[in-house]
């Protein structure tokens, strides 16, 4: 990797974003790349839209603006498909994950997206309301985000968030959490 790499999360706050963009950054930085995480709050209250954005490179990075042109778009919150515009600024080597039980195909039509775009659906509510009786799809999410970076495993996302976690979270939770992320990984559907 010799570029950097943009990644926009787009979320309700309260629904992980921003953890899950300082997660990525962290796994990532672990993994020997310079990594950026920070939000972008509208209207701060919880429930609201939000963004939360990523840089990650195998060289220092320089640019501290927001994220514009994404390679990679996180949508945690499906609801948010038309009301965030989640193609905004996008690419046509943009890659989409949506957090949706619906086909990649059925996705790229909503948002417009042409057959070649490539797209990827994991239902992570489901999984965790399944793993912790909650929705909380970011865990899930860094899941299915694995398969972008594929020098870093997803094992590597879960031992992060066990060695980050595990003094934090009962054992109960924290097993939900490593379930969720490996789930996140194995469930996504590409297209």
């Amino acid at each position: 990797m010799s570029e950097v790499i943009e990644v926009r999360w787009h979320g309700r706050g309260g629904q992980g974003a921003k953890t899950g963009s300082a997660i990525l950054a962290e796994v990532l930085f672990e993994a020997g790349k310079h990594t950026q995480s920070f939000p972008e709050y509208g209207a701060e209250r919880q429930g609201a839209p939000m963004k939360a954005f990523n840089r990650v490179s195998d060289r220092p990075i320089r640019n501290r603006s927001g994220v514009l042109s994404p390679d990679i778009v996180v949508l945690i919150d499906p609801t948010l498909i038309e009301a965030v515009k989640p193609t905004e600024g996008g690419k046509e080597t943009t890659v989409y994950i949506i957090n949706s039980p619906e086909s990649p195909a059925n996705v790229k039509k909503k948002l417009g997206l042409k057959d070649s775009v490539k797209l990827m659906t994991v239902d992570a509510t489901r999984i965790t309301l399944e793993e912790f009786g909650q929705n909380r799809p970011n865990t899930p999410m860094l899941g299915a985000l694995a398969h972008f970076f594929k020098d870093v495993p997803v094992d590597a996302f879960i031992d992060h968030f066990t060695h980050k976690m595990g003094a934090k979270l009962p054992e109960k939770v924290l097993k939900a959490n490593q379930n969720a992320i490996r789930r996140g990984y194995e469930e996504v559907q590409q297209g």
